[in-house]
Protein backbone atom coordinates (compact mmCIF):
# COMPACT_ATOMS: atom_id res chain seq x y z
CA UNK A 1 0.00 0.00 0.00
CA UNK A 2 1.11 3.53 -1.25
CA UNK A 3 1.74 6.49 1.78
CA UNK A 4 -0.62 8.67 -0.67
CA UNK A 5 -3.25 5.52 -0.86
CA UNK A 6 -3.30 5.35 3.17
CA UNK A 7 -3.35 8.83 3.62
CA UNK A 8 -6.82 10.12 2.80
CA UNK A 9 -6.14 13.63 2.94
CA UNK A 10 -3.48 13.45 0.60
CA UNK A 11 -5.60 11.85 -2.09
CA UNK A 12 -8.55 13.85 -1.40
CA UNK A 13 -6.38 16.97 -2.71
CA UNK A 14 -5.35 15.30 -5.68
CA UNK A 15 -9.20 14.38 -6.66
CA UNK A 16 -9.85 18.32 -5.57
CA UNK A 17 -7.56 19.69 -7.85
CA UNK A 18 -9.19 18.26 -10.68
CA UNK A 19 -12.75 18.79 -9.65
CA UNK A 20 -15.25 19.87 -7.16
CA UNK A 21 -16.79 17.32 -5.52
CA UNK A 22 -19.18 16.78 -2.70
CA UNK A 23 -18.39 15.25 1.01
CA UNK A 24 -20.64 12.27 0.02
CA UNK A 25 -19.25 11.28 -2.95
CA UNK A 26 -15.60 12.48 -1.88
CA UNK A 27 -16.00 9.96 1.51
CA UNK A 28 -16.76 7.39 -1.04
CA UNK A 29 -13.71 7.68 -3.58
CA UNK A 30 -11.90 7.30 -0.52
CA UNK A 31 -13.18 4.37 1.11
CA UNK A 32 -13.26 2.73 -2.17
CA UNK A 33 -9.37 3.68 -2.00
CA UNK A 34 -8.93 1.85 0.88
CA UNK A 35 -8.47 4.45 3.40
CA UNK A 36 -9.79 3.88 6.87
CA UNK A 37 -13.15 5.46 7.66
CA UNK A 38 -11.62 7.50 10.54
CA UNK A 39 -9.31 8.65 9.04
CA UNK A 40 -11.50 9.77 5.94
CA UNK A 41 -13.88 11.48 8.46
CA UNK A 42 -11.16 13.51 10.08
CA UNK A 43 -9.74 14.55 6.54
CA UNK A 44 -12.74 15.43 5.33
CA UNK A 45 -13.57 17.46 8.24
CA UNK A 46 -9.91 19.02 7.71
CA UNK A 47 -10.54 20.13 4.18
CA UNK A 48 -13.74 21.51 4.68
CA UNK A 49 -12.36 23.79 7.58
CA UNK A 50 -9.69 24.63 5.23
CA UNK A 51 -12.37 25.84 2.36
CA UNK A 52 -11.24 23.31 -0.12
CA UNK A 53 -14.06 21.15 0.02
CA UNK A 54 -17.54 22.60 0.14
CA UNK A 55 -20.87 21.37 -0.44
CA UNK A 56 -22.46 24.83 -1.59
CA UNK A 57 -19.99 25.62 -4.48
CA UNK A 58 -20.25 21.28 -5.22
CA UNK A 59 -23.62 21.97 -6.02
CA UNK A 60 -23.52 25.19 -7.69
CA UNK A 61 -21.41 23.68 -10.48
CA UNK A 62 -23.53 20.94 -10.48
CA UNK A 63 -26.69 23.06 -11.56
CA UNK A 64 -24.92 25.11 -13.99
CA UNK A 65 -23.56 21.76 -15.57
CA UNK A 66 -26.51 20.54 -15.88
CA UNK A 67 -28.36 23.18 -17.16
CA UNK A 68 -26.06 23.94 -19.69
CA UNK A 69 -26.90 20.09 -20.66
CA UNK A 70 -30.05 20.76 -20.81
CA UNK A 71 -31.64 18.78 -17.95
CA UNK A 72 -34.94 20.25 -16.58
CA UNK A 73 -35.69 20.63 -12.42
CA UNK A 74 -36.47 17.16 -12.01
CA UNK A 75 -33.24 16.23 -13.09
CA UNK A 76 -31.71 18.62 -11.24
CA UNK A 77 -33.30 18.13 -8.21
CA UNK A 78 -32.73 14.12 -8.78
CA UNK A 79 -29.11 14.94 -9.43
CA UNK A 80 -28.37 17.05 -6.13
CA UNK A 81 -30.51 14.41 -3.59
CA UNK A 82 -28.24 11.67 -5.20
CA UNK A 83 -24.88 13.66 -4.40
CA UNK A 84 -26.00 14.52 -0.73
CA UNK A 85 -25.93 18.23 -1.21
CA UNK A 86 -28.55 21.09 -1.06
CA UNK A 87 -29.19 23.94 -3.26
CA UNK A 88 -28.75 26.80 -1.84
CA UNK A 89 -31.28 28.60 -4.08
CA UNK A 90 -32.82 27.55 -7.65
CA UNK A 91 -31.32 28.66 -10.71
CA UNK A 92 -32.56 31.23 -12.84
CA UNK A 93 -33.46 29.51 -15.47
CA UNK A 94 -36.87 29.47 -17.30
CA UNK A 95 -37.95 26.44 -17.67
CA UNK A 96 -39.75 26.73 -20.91
CA UNK A 97 -37.20 28.13 -22.94
CA UNK A 98 -34.78 25.48 -22.14
CA UNK A 99 -37.41 22.69 -22.87
CA UNK A 100 -37.99 24.09 -26.34
CA UNK A 101 -34.47 24.62 -26.59
CA UNK A 102 -33.53 21.32 -25.89
CA UNK A 103 -36.45 20.11 -28.14
CA UNK A 104 -35.77 21.63 -30.97
CA UNK A 105 -31.98 20.70 -30.58
CA UNK A 106 -32.88 16.99 -30.99
CA UNK A 107 -36.53 16.98 -33.30
CA UNK A 108 -35.58 20.27 -35.30
CA UNK A 109 -38.78 21.84 -36.88
CA UNK A 110 -40.32 18.24 -37.56
CA UNK A 111 -43.85 17.65 -36.32
CA UNK A 112 -44.81 14.25 -34.73
CA UNK A 113 -45.76 11.83 -37.37
CA UNK A 114 -48.08 9.84 -35.11
CA UNK A 115 -48.92 9.05 -31.77
CA UNK A 116 -46.12 6.80 -31.20
CA UNK A 117 -43.85 9.47 -32.43
CA UNK A 118 -45.60 12.31 -30.21
CA UNK A 119 -45.13 9.74 -27.42
CA UNK A 120 -41.25 9.50 -28.07
CA UNK A 121 -40.97 13.20 -27.96
CA UNK A 122 -42.85 13.19 -24.49
CA UNK A 123 -40.36 10.52 -23.15
CA UNK A 124 -36.99 12.24 -24.37
CA UNK A 125 -38.26 15.43 -22.54
CA UNK A 126 -39.32 13.37 -19.14
CA UNK A 127 -35.95 11.86 -19.62
CA UNK A 128 -34.36 14.85 -18.80
CA UNK A 129 -35.79 15.87 -16.04
CA UNK A 130 -39.04 18.45 -17.16
CA UNK A 131 -42.83 18.55 -15.85
CA UNK A 132 -45.48 17.47 -16.79
CA UNK A 133 -47.30 20.67 -17.43
CA UNK A 134 -43.87 22.40 -19.11
CA UNK A 135 -43.70 18.89 -21.53
CA UNK A 136 -47.53 19.93 -22.66
CA UNK A 137 -46.73 23.60 -23.59
CA UNK A 138 -43.03 22.47 -25.65
CA UNK A 139 -45.46 20.33 -27.86
CA UNK A 140 -48.63 22.66 -27.97
CA UNK A 141 -45.99 25.26 -28.94
CA UNK A 142 -44.54 23.23 -31.58
CA UNK A 143 -47.98 21.77 -33.19
CA UNK A 144 -48.31 25.78 -33.56
CA UNK A 145 -45.00 26.61 -34.88
CA UNK A 146 -44.72 28.79 -32.14
CA UNK A 147 -41.77 28.56 -29.81
CA UNK A 148 -41.96 32.34 -28.70
CA UNK A 149 -42.44 32.26 -24.73
CA UNK A 150 -45.74 32.36 -23.34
Amino acid sequence: MTAERSDPTALALRLLARREYGRLELRDRLLRAGCDAGDVALALDALVAAGYQDDARYAEMLVRTRVRQGHGPLRLRQDLRRAGVEASADPEVDWLVQAQTVYQKRFGDTMPVDAKDYARRVRFLAGRGFTGETIRRVLTASREGDFSAD
